[in-house]
């Protein structure tokens, strides 16, 4: 699946994120990838009140906590933010590997995912953001399978 969609204001973006949360189902793996302003937090508020895994305002971008969790709906959301993060070595102490189990299935939904190296084996989302101006946005979506170093997805 590759859709694309485009919106012009905050408000669009986080129905966007709702909409999209329609389709989502764990364990997923959703890498956002844009430039900073992008929409990356704002789509993430969608995405997670669209699951009621919290409210709207209740969600922040975790740049500095890196990870925050979400446990109010169903099932868990993670919301991670890998800006302020060098390297792989360091992504690698976050223990995302640890989110992902098979007890308890979650959704994450990795800011600066581009960041992130070989991700985590599964299903997984790669939502792409470009700034068109004007409080427009471009967001691609594409669905992928991301198997382990045994061609296992899981």
């Amino acid at each position: 699946m590759k859709k694309e969609f485009i919106t012009a204001s905050d408000d669009q973006t986080i129905d966007l994120g709702r909409e999209l949360a329609r389709e989502m189902r764990p364990p997923l793996l959703i890498l956002l990838i844009g430039d900073l302003g992008a929409g990356k937090t704002t789509l993430a508020k969608g995405i997670a009140a669209g699951l009621q895994a919290a409210r709207e305002e209740d969600v922040t971008s975790p740049s500095f906590t890196l990870v925050h969790e979400y446990r109010q709906g169903p099932f868990p959301v993670y919301h991670v933010d890998l800006y302020r993060l060098e390297d792989a070595r360091e992504v690698a102490t976050l223990g995302l590997e640890d989110l992902w189990s098979d007890e308890r299935p979650a959704i994450i939904l990795i800011e600066w995912g581009e960041k992130l190296g070989p991700p985590l084996p599964g299903p997984r989302w790669d939502i792409r953001i470009e700034d068109l101006g004007d409080d427009r946005r471009k967001f691609t979506v594409e669905e992928r399978i991301t198997t382990d170093e045994h061609g296992l997805n899981r």
